[in-house]
C-alpha cells in the first residue's frame, strides 16, 4: 500500500471519528429518546427531588444546593 503507519493510524482514525458522528447524526432523534429513559431509570435518583426543586422555584425557597452555609456563605433566612 505504500502508506507509512502513522500516516494510516490518523486515516483509520478520522474515518472512525467521520462513522460515528454520522451515526449520532442520523440516529439522533432515538439516541436522545434512549438517553432519556436510561436517566429516568436511573436507581439512585429520586423523582421526587425534581418537583421539590420546582417548588422552592415557585416559593423562592432555598434549595437543598444553597443550604451550603460557610463563612463566606453566612445563611440569611
Amino acid at each position: 500500500m505504500g502508506m507509512k503507519p502513522a500516516k494510516q493510524a490518523i486515516f483509520v482514525f478520522g474515518a472512525l471519528a467521520f462513522g460515528w458522528l454520522a451515526i449520532e447524526m442520523a440516529f439522533k432523534p432515538f439516541l436522545d429518546k434512549a438517553r432519556s429513559a436510561e436517566d429516568k431509570s436511573d436507581p439512585a435518583r429520586d423523582p421526587g427531588d425534581d418537583d421539590d426543586s420546582a417548588d422552592h422555584a415557585q416559593k423562592d425557597l432555598p434549595t437543598e444546593s444553597d443550604a451550603f452555609v460557610s463563612d463566606e456563605n453566612p445563611a440569611t433566612v
